[in-house]
C-alpha cells in the first residue's frame, strides 16, 4: 500500500486523517463568499478546502434534468444548466484563492470534470486532484488525470467494487501509484443505512490502497465510525450559512458543525491509540491501589507451612501479587504473621530463584 505526501501532510494508515471540507459550489459563483469558505474551513480545523472546477456546458445537456435533492433545494423550473452556470467560480478568482489557502497553511483542491478543467487546475499548481463519484466509470478521464502525477482521491459513489477495481487499475497503469478511494453514498442527504461503510474495507483489500469516507449524513455519527474503521480521508459538506440559497448549503456543515466534526474526529483517533494492548502510565499507577496482594486471612505463627485457607487478597498491590499464589502455597513462614498483612518473599522459608516479580 502506498502512502504519500499531500502538500506536506502524509496520508495513508497510522497517519491523522486527512479532513477536507468541501466547499464544493457553496460560493455561489462569489468570490467574496469563496475567500470566506477558506477562511471558515481552516478555523474550524480542517486540512483542505475543496470547491468544483467546471464549465456548465461542458458538464451537462440544455436537456439535464436536475436531480431530485435539486429539485428540493432550488427552483424547480429552473433547468440543471441554468443553475450551474450560476454556480462557475470565475477563473480570475482561483490564485488569489490557492494564495489564501496558502497563507493559513490549508491545502486547497477543486474537482475538475473535464480535460480543460484539469490543464486549468494543472496550469495553477494543485497539489492534487479530488475527482467526483461519476469519474470511476469514466477510463479515458482517469488516465488523463493519473497523467498529471498528482495524488488521487476518488470517490467511489454508485460504483460496484469491480468498477472500482478496474479505476484503479487503469490510474496505475498511467503510472500514477497515488491513490485513496472513498466509500461515498451518491444521495444527499444519504440514510444512514445506505452509508455502507464496510465495503472502504472491501475496497482497501480489493485495491491494496488507502481509503477514506466521504460523506452526505446528517450528524457526525458515520465519519467517526469511518475513523474507527481505519479511514485516512474524511470528506464533508462546508458552507458558511446553511441558510444561504443554492443545491447543497442545506446538506453541508457550517462553520460551528464542522469544527465540533473535526474535534470528534481527532478523538476518536486518540482514543484509537495503538494496536499495542498494555497499561498506560496512569494505569500503571493506580494498579497500586487497585490490584491486590495475598495477604494473611488471620494470624500465621513462624513455622506454619502456607495453605489456601489461611490467606486472602487484599488491596494494595504492595506485596506478593495473587498471580503467585501456587508459588507460595507449601512454603514455611520464616516469621510471626499477623492477621491482615501483606505476605512479602522475606517472610518465606526459601527465595524463589530467578527472583519473582511481586
Amino acid at each position: 500500500m502506498t502512502e504519500f505526501d499531500i502538500l506536506g501532510r502524509r496520508v495513508g494508515p497510522g497517519y491523522p486523517a486527512f479532513i477536507i471540507a468541501e466547499a464544493g459550489v457553496n460560493h455561489n459563483g462569489d468570490p467574496d463568499l469563496a475567500r470566506r469558505l477558506v477562511l471558515g474551513a481552516k478555523a474550524a480545523g480542517a486540512d483542505c478546502v475543496k470547491f468544483q472546477t467546471f464549465k456548465a456546458e461542458r458538464v451537462v445537456t440544455a436537456a439535464a434534468p436536475k436531480a431530485a435533492y435539486q429539485l428540493g433545494t432550488t427552483d424547480p423550473a429552473e433547468s440543471q444548466l441554468a443553475m450551474l452556470r450560476k454556480l462557475e467560480l470565475p477563473a480570475v478568482a482561483y490564485r488569489e484563492l490557492i494564495a489564501l489557502a496558502a497563507a493559513e497553511g490549508l491545502a486547497f483542491f477543486s474537482t475538475p470534470y473535464n480535460e480543460e478543467d484539469v490543464d486549468f487546475l494543472a496550469s495553477l499548481g494543485i497539489g492534487a486532484f479530488k475527482l467526483a463519484s461519476l469519474s470511476v466509470v469514466e477510463p479515458a478521464f482517469l488516465r488523463y488525470v493519473a497523467r498529471q502525477g498528482k495524488p488521487m482521491i476518488l470517490s467511489t459513489g454508485m460504483a460496484t467494487l469491480d468498477e472500482v477495481v478496474l479505476a484503479v487499475e487503469t490510474i496505475r497503469a498511467s503510472g500514477n501509484e497515488q491513490i485513496v478511494v472513498l466509500q461515498c453514498t451518491t444521495n444527499y442527504p444519504s440514510r444512514l443505512a445506505d452509508v455502507n461503510l464496510r465495503a472502504m474495507l472491501t475496497m482497501r483489500a480489493a485495491c491494496d490502497v488507502p481509503v477514506g469516507y466521504s460523506d452526505h449524513t446528517a450528524g457526525n455519527t458515520a465519519c467517526v465510525a469511518a475513523i474507527a474503521l481505519g479511514a485516512c480521508v474524511i470528506e464533508k459538506h462546508f458552507t458558511i450559512d446553511r441558510t444561504l440559497p443554492g443545491p447543497d448549503h442545506t446538506t453541508s456543515c457550517d462553520p460551528a458543525e464542522f469544527a465540533a466534526l473535526v474535534r470528534e474526529l481527532r478523538g476518536a483517533e486518540l482514543l484509537l491509540g495503538s494496536a499495542e494492548k498494555s497499561p498506560c502510565e496512569i494505569e500503571r499507577t493506580n494498579a497500586i491501589g487497585m490490584r491486590r496482594s495475598i495477604t494473611a486471612r488471620r494470624a500465621i505463627a513462624a513455622g506454619e507451612v502456607f495453605t489456601p485457607d489461611m490467606l486472602s487478597f487484599k488491596r494494595p498491590s504492595t506485596g506478593i501479587s495473587p498471580a503467585r499464589l501456587d508459588h507460595l502455597i507449601g512454603r514455611i513462614a520464616q516469621c510471626d504473621i499477623p492477621a491482615d498483612a501483606l505476605l512479602t518473599w522475606e517472610m518465606c522459608d526459601r527465595p524463589l530463584d530467578p527472583a519473582p516479580a511481586r
